[in-house]
């Protein structure tokens, strides 16, 4: 889906839990470079391929990857991408995320060795094989406080620690986009915060929110739910005055 000139919402299928997902890694570029943010699950390179193709582009074209978080459906394309483009990409995260994502720590929602029998029994065979071999892939650079990308006239990450602790967002300075990572999700047309059940410091990642309020926003792209259009400072007050109901 075009959100505007050099800016691209991909649409990836997995299939999870018995379901199928879509997820939206973000393409930007123009006529120098093109940065990828977020890679999609393993296995998931033939799709991308794909999708690059139907915008004539190819995994060669990628200059850089830019990951949100250590998540198996963020990072799982990543090396993948690193061996098609002949080893000539970069890769950016966050420092509190970077040993999870290099395989120096197990991820930590998905680490098997920490799971009971029983949790282990409950998930399907494909998803405990990436349990208990996750994807890794190394770290080029490490993002750590405000810092401007000088790729695609700017590319500023926005820290958004607590659905994982090295989270961060991307705010696409030309276009006025807001990549959310999973620091929101889009459901039913409505921006929601993280979800619950996946994200390890709800107080934190509903505090991340307010890093958004400083920013000239006119597009969001949630991985899990899609496109937005409009400033998300509406959405971000009613899910911290929903909170703050839940916890009174």
């Amino acid at each position: 889906m075009r959100i505007s000139e050099g800016v691209e919402m991909l649409q990836l299928t997995a299939r999870a839990f018995d379901q199928d997902i879509i997820l939206n890694p973000t393409l930007v570029w123009n006529n120098d470079e093109a940065i990828l943010i977020d890679t999609g699950m393993p296995g998931q390179i033939d799709q991308l391929k794909e999708v690059l193709n139907e915008l004539n582009m190819y995994i060669e074209d990628l200059k850089a990857i830019l990951l949100t978080h250590q998540d198996l459906d963020h990072i799982g394309g990543a090396a993948d991408i690193r061996k098609k483009s002949n080893e000539n990409i970069i890769v950016y995260a966050h420092e509190f995320d970077k040993l999870y994502i290099e395989g120096k720590l197990p991820l930590i929602k998905t680490n098997a060795s920490q799971m009971s029998k029983e949790e282990l029994a409950s998930v399907p065979d494909e998803i405990k094989y990436l349990y208990k071999n996750p994807p890794k892939v190394d770290v080029d650079i490490v993002l750590k406080g405000s810092q401007m990308l000088l790729y695609c006239e700017g590319i500023e990450p926005i820290f958004t620690p607590g659905h994982t602790p090295g989270h961060v967002s991307f705010y696409l300075k030309k276009s006025k986009t807001l990549v959310a990572g999973d620091a929101l999700v889009l459901a039913n047309g409505q921006l929601m915060g993280p979800v619950k059940q996946t994200t390890l410091n709800m107080d934190q990642a509903v505090q991340s929110l307010e890093n958004f309020l400083h920013y000239d926003i006119e597009h969001v792209i949630c991985y899990h739910g899609g496109y937005f259009q409009g400033c998300p400072k509406e959405a971000i007050l009613r899910i911290k005055e929903h909170v703050a109901e839940g916890e009174s």
